[in-house]
Parts: C-alpha cells; structure tokens; sequence
C-alpha cells in the first residue's frame, strides 16, 4: 500500500543542481556556527531555507543533549522538512556538530523560487516528504503521550497528531521500561500530554498543541483573501491545489485533521492511480503538500461558527473563540460525519471503547478483543478488513439484508470469504455495557438478542452534513444539504444559491459520495470561482 513520501534511508542522495545553488545565493546570505552552537530550538518558525556549504548539522535528542540519529547534513544537503511549507515549527532542536558555514534563504523567497523552478521544487518536497516519514515512523518528536487509551482528552490529541502526520510518542502507562517510569512519576501515573523534558500540558486539547507546533496560524490578521475553503476533506483539499496554482489568495480552515472523513479510511482501493492502495490520510495529506507547494494556508483544529456578509459583498466568518476571517468567495466543502445512535451511555463512552475512525492508532485498541463494526457502506467495510489483522474477531453490524447498494462488489467478496470476519443482517446494536470503558454491546437480530463482549465499537453509519454555519445564507434541503446548480437556478453545478457561495463535495445535495468524485468536484469548481473573484472590483489584499 503507498505511503507518504518515500523511504529516507533508500532515497539515493542526490545534491542540489550548480544552477541551483546559485539562484540560492542570487537570494540568500551566508552563516557561520560554531561547533555546539544551535541552529534551531525546538519550537522556532521554520522561515529559513538553510543548505551546508561546509561542516556538519546534527539532530539533538532533546532529552539526552547526544546527537539523537547516527546521520546527520554535510554540505550539499540542506535542513527542514514539509512544516517550512506552512511556516511550522522544529520538532527537534538542530545543532552544528563542526564549525559549520550555510547559505540561508528566507522561507517566502524560496517559496517564490521553487514556484519558478519546477524541478528544485520536485527534489525539495521529496526529501522534505521522506524526513518527514521518517520522524513519523521512528516517532522522533518532543512530545510525549501517556495513556490515551484511558484518556478521552490525550486520546483526541493522539488522533489529531496520527491524523495529520505528526511525529509523537504515545507510552502506555502499563509499560516497565525507564521512559514510561520515568514519564508515570512525572505526571503523577495519570494519562497526560508531556512537552519537552518535563512540562505537562494542562488540560490537553488538539487546538492547544496546534499552538505548541505553531500550526494554529495568525489567519485573522487584516488581509481579505480571495477564498475561504472550509473543511479539508478530499473535495476542499482538491479545491486549495487548485486554487493556489491558479494564483488565488486561499486560505483553508478545518476543525479536525486534513482528510475529513476519507482521513478515517484506513485503505482505499479503488482511487485510480494507488494499484496497491492507499490510506485516506495518506491521499489527501499529499494533496496538502501539493496546495501548500502553491502558496494555500492551512489552519487547524479550528472550526467555523457562523457566517455573515459586509454591504461590499465580502464575506466575514466567526472562528472559534470569536476570531474572524474574511474572503472574498466562501468554498463550502465540510462534508458529513457518522451519526450518533441513540444510545444510552454513548457520549460518555465515546474515546473510552467507541471510536468513529479506523487507523492505526484506533486498531492497536483491538488487540485481544472482539471488535464490533457497524455500518454497511465502503468505510465501514474497509475498516472491518483492517481491523481483523490485530482483532480477536471482527463482527459487522449491518441493518439491511444486504451490501450489494451500499457497498463495492470486490469488498463485499473479501469479507464474505474472510474467516476473521462474521457479518450479521437484519442486526442493530440495541444496548451498550460499562461505566468507564466499553465492556459489551447487545445485538437485536432476526434470532433474538446476543451479547459481545468487546472492547472496541466501531460507528460508521449515515451521514448528516455539516451545514450549520451555513444556514440562512444558502439553500439547504430537508436533510441539510446544500441546494446547488438547477435546483437553485444556477447554470454550475456548484453555484449555491447565493453568489459567491460556492459547494462542493458530500455536503452538496446530489452529490456521489466517493473520494474521486470529491476530489473531482474540489478541482473543477475553482476555475468558476476564478471567474467569479476576477470580475469583483477590489483586488484581494496581499499576504
């Protein structure tokens, strides 16, 4: 199955082009550092290119004050990784391990650089994608969690850092070895978020640790930008490629993780492009290195509240917290999410047993259990698969008598033939057990009812859009999806009914809810909202 970018240590070293090395210097100035001295703490901008001239760079391990990899950059080759794209921070803290001489380049010069030069941008993004697996894979990173699967709190941040790539420890709080022990006394062996060496987040939240790694961006300070594309699922991450190569002022905002609910796909299979397969986080994280290549600002975990608009026509929205952004053209492409069963006991189970997302992180919950998957479309499917490498056994929970309208025919065969997995029709789940973790579920089924006794539930059932920000500024039908095209009267298919209003995706009424129709739909809409910004009088504010 394809995974982002490619392997660090079987990447041939390749330096940069003459030519290249010298529009650096048409751009860049010279630094000198001495051996021992730092070139970046953990925590600071990532807004310098820095490539060796001479000497040596290495990796600090931020606990230790060793050199943390037995590799480190020599002349030719040049720091950073995919977060100088979005203007992040440093994982890890990099020092000179020689007296060492760089050329270093402002991050928006070298930006403008690798937009004109398409093959110094090719060599760049590979490598930093490759370092960035790297970190991810060897979990290489400052911070530390400690018992998300006690913590529905650290279990969130948990999810929001696997979702979106990156690097972080997680402990169990079981575990024997030093740095769990050592981790337990720290926090007094309660589940934590643990910065650095030995500072323990408050009160851990996605938004807060966004803060931390610098990815909660300033996006409200005073510039008008020429779309605002909420949500970064498949269809809005479509939508910012584009608009940034078409030369848009964009700016993307999503509450969660990039992906959106195609993030929670653990393989998808029929992409065309990915023989092999490829994780939804993996699909549409390479999107985002895509879009940020051509300029698009991302900003997450943050959420949209409502939306209003000025007597010029721009459109103001309130992020949480009371913060607002303003566009000139809104790209609606928030999606839908799994829908809660009234249940009793679900909300306070939910984190603690009961998940909405099968990743890697959520399957090493399964491990000595039965786990229970319900629903009867593709994800719900492909989750079950999955699932059943690392689960006792796999019971999916479908209402219907059949997976023939809901689900794709090769999938269907798989689990049908796949002895790990029971597929029960004509089944609910009617009952939940536990009081601080999920013990048991209670199936209704056409021969009676059945207990389970699990320690993981899966929900992936309908789909209700995310459209309360919305509503009042455009048309919705009585599910809540917008109304686009003819059915507003408009002569696109992604036209709302209310100009500059545009909608693409699973939250557009009609719409085919599959990946590559998203993608699709993000990728066309941006010429008509183009049209649409180029005929407005004002020009967008720079930024």
């Amino acid at each position: 199955m394809e995974a982002l970018g490619e392997n660090l240590e079987t990447m041939p070293r390749v330096p940069l082009a003459d030519e290249h090395v010298a529009m650096l210097r048409a751009i860049g100035s010279e630094c000198s550092y001495e051996a021992g001295e730092m070139v970046a703490e953990i925590g600071d901008t990532v807004d310098t290119f820095v490539y060796v001239l001479e000497g040596e760079i290495e990796v600090k391990d931020p606990y230790s004050e060793a050199r943390l990899l037995d590799s480190s950059l020599g002349p030719t080759q040049f720091m950073g990784e995919i977060s100088f794209l979005n203007a992040g921070t440093y994982f890890l803290p990099m020092r000179a391990a020689k007296p060492t001489r760089t050329l270093e380049v402002p991050r928006v010069d070298m930006l403008d650089l690798m937009a004109r030069v398409p093959e110094l941008s090719d060599h760049v993004i590979r490598v930093f994608s490759a370092r960035r697996r790297r970190q991810f894979e060897l979990k290489n990173s400052n911070v530390k969690l400690i018992g998300a699967d006690r913590d529905p709190a650290v279990q969130k941040v948990e999810q929001f850092l696997s979702r979106n790539r990156i690097p972080f420890q997680s402990l169990d709080m079981d575990g024997r070895d030093d740095e769990t022990l050592a981790a337990c006394n720290l926090t007094d062996h309660k589940p934590s978020v643990i910065l650095g060496q030995d500072t323990v987040m408050d009160d851990p939240t996605p938004r807060k640790m966004a803060q931390h790694l610098g990815l909660d961006l300033d996006v409200c300070r005073e510039t008008v930008y020429d779309v605002l594309i909420v949500g970064a699922g498949p269809a809005g991450v479509a939508a910012s490629v584009y608009a940034g190569s078409e030369g848009l002022c964009a700016l993307t905002i999503e509450d969660t993780a990039i992906g959106g609910q195609a993030g929670t796909s653990s393989r998808i299979e029929n992409y065309m492009g990915f023989p092999t397969g490829i994780s939804g986080a993996d699909l549409v994280y390479r999107g985002q290195i895509q879009a940020m290549k051509f300029g698009t600002r991302f900003a997450m975990p943050r959420s949209v509240e409502g939306m209003s608009r000025r007597e010029d026509g721009t459109f103001c929205v309130i992020l949480d917290d009371g913060d607002e952004v303003c566009a000139r053209s809104i790209l609606i492409a928030t999606g839908v999410q799994y829908r809660r069963l009234p249940l009793e006991g679900l909300e306070e189970l939910e984190g603690a047993g009961i998940f909405y997302a099968a990743t890697d992180m959520e399957a090493r919950f399964c491990h000595g259990t039965e786990a229970v998957v319900i629903g009867g479309g593709n994800s719900a499917g492909q989750a079950a698969m999955y699932l059943s490498r690392s689960a006792a056994h796999v019971h999916l929970v479908v209402r219907g008598d059949s997976l023939a309208a809901s689900m794709s025919s090769y999938l269907t065969q798989r689990l049908e033939a796949d002895p790990a997995i029971t597929i029960h029709y004509n089944t609910e789940v009617t009952e939940l057990h536990g009081d601080d973790y999920l013990e048991a579920v209670t199936f209704s089924c056409p021969d009676g009812e059945r207990r389970i006794d699990t320690r993981a539930l899966f929900i992936m059932i309908g789909a209700a859009p995310n459209t309360d920000w919305v509503l009042g500024m455009v048309e919705v039908d009585e599910k809540g999806f917008v109304k686009t095209g003819a059915s507003v009267g408009r002569e696109t298919p992604f036209e709302t009914s209310a100009d500059g209003i545009f909608a693409v995706g699973d939250v557009r009424e009609g719409s085919v809810k599959r990946v590559a129709s998203a993608v699709g739909e993000g990728s066309v809409v941006v010429s008509r909202i183009w049209d649409y910004v180029d005929k407005l009088a004002a020009p967008a504010s720079e930024i």
